[in-house]
């Protein structure tokens, strides 16, 4: 746990891993703070988002009808580069999982399941919101990829953090799946980054798709639908591959984020099965390697572990 950084810290920490800092008008005093009665703090921290848009710098500063501004601590463009846009507490977070947060609060590896949203996240993780659709399809150009690892790496630098401390949303908040690549792989960039001394850019890889493990996404179809309403197995990879079945019309969006795979999820997959010509039990809606594989192929939601 540590103090926040102040606007002034904040910047050098960033100038100094090597980022091009622009500044929001406003962003320093730009917080929740006040209107929640929460002061932000002591932090644990960082959490990494997709915005599902372009252009979307302004609602993040602004806020929407349905939650106000500021949405995030900074936001990353695919062109327009980084932006500070609070300072303080904002409405990146959410209600999330406390064991992720203790988790997260005591650099352990790997993170618990989010299967609970019982902690305010908005109180202790700094947020980034990286312009980005979110559908698998939309790609992350190198540039903007590497400066959200420089981000990340310069908050856990300036606390003495670890790259433990960074988390995805996804992985904290039941129903989120974003951001849309792989945070063991980002965690791992940014540990690279943190190795340098005195800090310079790393050049970090192409993101990574997340992965859905079949044999866990098979116990999932199995033992869900079965169990007590809301069970949920394997919240992860049941989130994307539902995500997935939403995008290409098998299952609507109202059934899709809860994490449980549950009857609707095998109907919706099983329709999925017979659009490739699969019948009889080949058709049964529990997934297999080869229509799973197809799936994340024809979405690029995710990529398939055996």
């Amino acid at each position: 746990m540590a103090t926040p950084l102040t606007a002034d810290k904040m910047l050098a920490a960033l100038r100094a891993e090597g980022l091009t800092v622009h500044e929001h008008t406003g962003w320093r005093t730009h917080n929740r703070d006040t209107a929640t009665g929460k002061t932000f703090g002591p932090v644990i921290g960082v959490l990494i988002h997709h915005t599902a848009g372009h252009g979307d710098r302004e609602v993040c500063f602004n806020g929407r009808p349905d939650l106000p501004g500021p949405l995030c601590h900074a936001w990353l463009g695919k062109t327009e580069s980084l932006w500070t846009i609070g300072n303080g507490r904002t409405n990146h977070a959410g209600l999330v999982d406390l064991d992720v947060l203790d988790a997260i609060r005591e650099e352990k590896s790997p993170l618990p399941k989010d299967d609970q949203a019982n902690a305010d996240g908005n109180d202790v993780l700094y947020g980034l919101e990286i312009e980005n659709l979110g559908n698998g399809k939309d790609p992350y150009p190198v540039s903007q990829y590497t400066q959200a690892v420089l981000w990340a790496a310069a908050i856990c630098r300036a606390h003495g953090w670890t790259e433990k401390s960074v988390a995805g949303h996804k992985e904290c908040q039941p129903g989120k799946i974003d951001p849309s690549f792989d945070m063991d792989a980002f965690r791992a960039d940014v540990k690279k980054q943190l190795a340098t001394k005195p800090p310079k850019a790393v050049p970090a890889p192409t993101p990574a798709k997340p992965r859905v493990d079949l044999s866990r996404l098979i116990t999932a179809a199995k033992t869900d639908p079965g169990a007590k309403q809301g069970h949920v197995t394997y919240m992860a990879g049941t989130n994307l591959v539902e995500a997935a079945l939403v995008h290409r019309g098998f299952l609507a969006k109202t059934y899709a984020g809860d994490g449980s795979f549950g009857s609707t999820t095998v109907a919706a997959y099983s329709r999925f099965q017979k659009s490739l010509g699969y019948t009889g039990t080949d058709a049964n809606g529990i997934p297999g390697i080869t229509s799973l594989t197809k799936l994340g192929a024809q979405t690029g939601l995710f990529t398939v572990v055996a």
